[in-house]
């Protein structure tokens, strides 16, 4: 497939995507498989939207998401409003160690600090708070402690792999290096690649993950074919 059909592939997927109420205003440049998104949406999960409909695309390799957030006047908050606001959502979820969790907003984006024992925990938070009115951008910074024994962590993944029909376990390597892991082989495509970097952040303890897993863009489009 050659870049200029990629980039329509991903302008149809945008205009087939239902959260995105502007599609047209969304730019897609494409250079050797690598989509770069630019222009501008209405709010940040539309931007998550956005990224999400170009990486279900077959060929693509990685995605660049420049899109601008411009809040529509009537979601216009201060960020004293969107403070509250997240504080108030983190209350509500009762899987989140509120006490450890710090809230700042800047223009609009929150940031998020502290330190938690499970990467879904850093994931709650997240999702509590990139939805809320007002809200052009999240920054998590949330750390996550060390758990387990770095043997344990390696196994865990190969097996989650090895559970996953869509994967090819064989073909991916699992390394780790104290608290950090690191993926390596290759893939059929790039949500393949995404989905084992998630797997791999679910074991526990797990703090960083280096994803070096490559998309065999030729096996892909024959697969298609």
């Amino acid at each position: 497939m050659t870049d200029l059909e990629l980039k329509r592939s991903v302008e149809s997927e945008l205009r087939w995507e239902p959260s995105l109420k502007a599609p047209e205003a969304i730019g897609v440049g494409v250079k050797d498989g690598v989509v770069t998104l630019s222009g501008y949406v209405e709010s940040y999960p539309e931007k998550l939207a956005a990224e999400r409909a170009a990486a279900r695309v077959s060929g693509v390799k990685a995605i660049v998401n420049k899109l601008e957030v411009r809040l529509p006047f009537s979601s216009e908050r201060t960020d004293e409003d969107i403070a509250r606001a997240a504080v108030n959502a983190l209350e509500w979820t009762s899987s989140i160690p509120k006490e450890k969790i710090k809230i700042t907003v800047d223009k609009g984006w929150i940031t998020l600090k502290g330190a938690v024992d499970w990467l879904d925990q850093r994931t709650a938070v997240e999702d509590a708070v990139k939805s809320l009115t007002g809200v052009k951008g999240v920054l998590n910074l949330i750390e996550v402690r060390p758990a387990v024994r770095r043997d344990v962590v390696k196994n865990a993944i190969e097996d989650a792999l090895k559970r996953l029909a869509e994967l090819d376990a064989q073909r991916i390597q699992v390394d780790t290096v104290g608290s950090k892991v690191i993926l390596r082989g290759t893939v059929r495509s790039w949500l393949e690649r995404k989905e084992a970097e998630r797997v791999a952040w679910q074991a526990p303890g797990v703090t960083e993950v280096d994803n070096q897993i490559e998309v065999d863009v030729v096996e892909q489009q024959r697969r298609v074919s």
